[in-house]
């Protein structure tokens, strides 16, 4: 069992993230990314992350930053602080490593850190990811998770208003 003191040390910033991969491909490890606002975790978000980390070594998973989840949903949004949410996915056993960032799209992050495998919710199409062309031309792969139907936090948000 991990100390729950280790838990903060999976959250990274991009300078140290892109040390450790180094490291971790030094090691011949196959780096696997996932990102999103995970602003409310669910079982949705438990089963991408989930098949995310069966697809390699190593998982990171980005996080939008407030100010970026702000611009993407809206002023009431997020839920979860920036802080909280790292934390949250920091805390699950098959997350590596986790970042924040800044941008509305991971893509300076997916250029630094190159996966291996590029690993987003299936209610996307691969021309619409950011990233994935250039992880593609980098020789790795790029995933559309599983989806849980109807499972989302914007819903889970409109039956809590309903409630």
């Amino acid at each position: 069992m991990k100390a729950i003191a280790s838990i903060p040390q999976k959250i990274y910033t991009l300078e140290e993230l892109t040390l450790e991969v180094k490291r971790w491909k030094l090691k011949s490890k196959s780096i696997v990314l996932t990102n999103g606002i995970f602003d409310m975790l669910h079982k949705g978000h438990i089963a991408s992350i989930s098949q995310a980390a069966s697809l390699g070594d190593i998982l990171i998973v980005a996080v939008n930053s407030d100010e970026s989840v702000k611009r993407l949903k809206g002023p009431s949004r997020p839920i979860n602080d920036e802080q909280s949410r790292a934390i949250l996915l920091a805390s699950l056993i098959m997350t590596d490593a986790v970042i924040v960032f800044e941008e509305d799209t991971p893509l300076n992050l997916i250029k630094a850190v190159m996966p291996d495998v590029l690993v987003k919710g299936g209610d996307y199409e691969i021309h619409q990811i950011a990233g994935a062309k250039e992880v593609i031309e980098n020789g790795g792969k790029v995933i559309l998770a599983d989806m849980i139907d109807g499972i989302s936090t914007t819903k889970i948000i409109e039956k809590m208003k309903h409630s």
